[in-house]
């Protein structure tokens, strides 16, 4: 809501924050109902550590609520409850099932790690509230930034190794990580200050084709180095999901900037073509594209090539059975799906134990923290932090299209985790980092400008002034 100038009205930081901790308090409330919920319908008992675990998330929440208030007094009030809620849904949703897990598999529980995880991930995010005094220092490290992107991005390809036919992860000893998570966040800072330093030339620069403007060859220069670079990562890495949040940050983020659309058709066009030339020729990725054009080809004799996986189909299967309101926490079978449950296909459990109800409900959930950081580059008074909020809404969002939509085959599968629910310390602390940064730039947004300081004339009127 705005004056009527246009100028949006800002809200007193006090009111802002007490409505953050009533929205905290609900989000601690409905995950202590989702972890009470399983225990009774697997158990048949309220969990016996219920109040143990009320009394440390809610600490953990109030402790985060309180590092706001101090540090970031005029930030978002939704961003963290959004995150908090989302967070809270995906350990229980973890706890659910290492209980089939175990059962079924004699698997190792994932939700300690999990929490474990989300608690470094907050106190991540909480350091860069006290740490980082503005957001626009970051701009001085654009190219530190990108740097330690593209050798993590590419650091996969010849030091990682092979992952259900993909290269995304590094393993040192019992240590492991996933570069490509961190990646997307190191590329948001370095194209928000590029493209603030060279956005004019970028919209001004260019030439009428066919009716599209399109960039002028010193221009498409970026757009063409990034294009190669997110086949390469297609191509050595056979990191699907990856590649296309890589290049479509950068569309987006460019189309922000630039404000034409002739830039967003060339690099989708350049991105279809290349990926479809991969496709054809690399095995793993045209056994994905052959899963999601026919799930149900695993159980044809003789089985076509490239589909050595049922989980596209069951999938499916969840989804059905789920209904509209689904079978309730507890009682689906997401341990079909094997490890996958816990990681991209964690969504399947929503949608079979919360019907399409809870689904939805998880999607608009993702899509007002996307809405929330879009508000917090609306508001922001520098173009660094409009198109770095930009970029990390941009990047939550085609992570979460990307997961989404592979899981409920309107995409290829990518394997990428989703973030907050899926199992993955990498996948945590990355998307607190990213919380983080939006808090530190919707507070700079938030906050009322400073007054200017009378002239001397005008000190003299208030003298005299009866």
């Amino acid at each position: 809501m705005g004056a009527g100038d246009g100028t949006p009205v800002r809200r007193s930081a006090p009111r802002a924050r007490n409505a953050e901790l009533l929205m905290l308090g609900f989000a601690v409330v409905l995950t202590l109902f989702g972890y009470a919920c399983v225990g009774l319908a697997v158990d048949g008992e309220v969990p016996g550590d219920l109040l143990w675990y009320a009394a440390g998330f809610s600490a953990v929440a109030g402790a985060a609520h309180l590092a706001v208030r101090r540090f970031a007094p005029y930030a978002d009030p939704l961003i963290l409850p959004l995150a908090v809620t989302l967070s809270g849904l995906g350990l229980v949703l973890l706890h659910r099932l290492d209980i089939s897990y175990g059962t079924r598999f004699h698997a190792s529980p994932s939700e300690p790690n999990q929490l474990m995880w989300s608690g470094i991930g907050l106190a991540v995010c909480l350091a860069i509230l006290v740490l980082l005094k503005d957001h626009r220092h970051l701009q001085r490290y654009m190219y530190v930034m990108i740097f330690g992107a593209l050798v993590l991005l590419m650091a996969p390809a010849f030091f990682g190794q092979d992952s259900y036919g993909a290269k995304r992860w590094i393993r040192l000893g019992a240590l492991s990580f996933q570069p490509g998570e961190f990646v997307k966040i190191g590329i948001a800072v370095f194209f928000a200050g590029y493209l603030t330093l060279y956005k004019d030339a970028l919209a001004l620069a260019s030439r009428r084709v066919l009716g599209f403007y399109l960039p002028r060859g010193r221009q498409f220069g970026p757009i063409a180095a990034v294009w190669l670079l997110s086949l390469l990562v297609l191509i050595f890495e056979r990191d699907l999901g990856t590649s296309l949040i890589f290049f479509g940050l950068f569309v987006i983020m460019l189309y922000a900037a630039t404000e034409r659309g002739s830039w967003v058709i060339s690099g989708v066009l350049m991105f279809v073509v290349g990926a479809a030339v991969v496709g054809s020729l690399e095995p793993h990725v045209k056994g994905r594209v052959s899963a999601w054009l026919h799930p149900m080809s695993y159980w044809d004799t003789p089985r076509p090539p490239g589909i050595i996986s049922d989980q596209s189909a069951q999938a499916l299967f969840s989804f059905g059975s789920g209904g509209v309101l689904g079978t309730g926490l507890g009682h689906g079978h997401s341990d079909l799906l094997g490890f996958a449950g816990r990681s991209d296909f964690i969504l399947t459990s929503v949608g079979e134990e919360l019907g399409l109800t809870g689904m939805m409900a998880v999607i608009l959930l993702y899509a007002l923290l996307v809405e929330r950081g879009l508000r917090t580059a609306l508001d922001a008074r520098d173009a660094f932090g409009k198109l770095l909020a930009t970029g990390l809404a941009g990047a939550l969002a085609l992570q979460v299209f990307v997961v989404g939509g592979g899981v409920t085959g309107l995409i290829p599968l990518t394997g990428k985790a989703l973030p907050f629910l899926a199992a993955g310390g990498s996948s945590q602390v990355a998307t607190w980092v990213l919380i983080g940064l939006l808090l530190k730039i919707s507070d700079s947004a938030r906050r009322p400008a400073p007054e200017p300081a009378l002239g001397v004339d005008e000190q003299a009127t208030q003298l005299i002034r009866p």
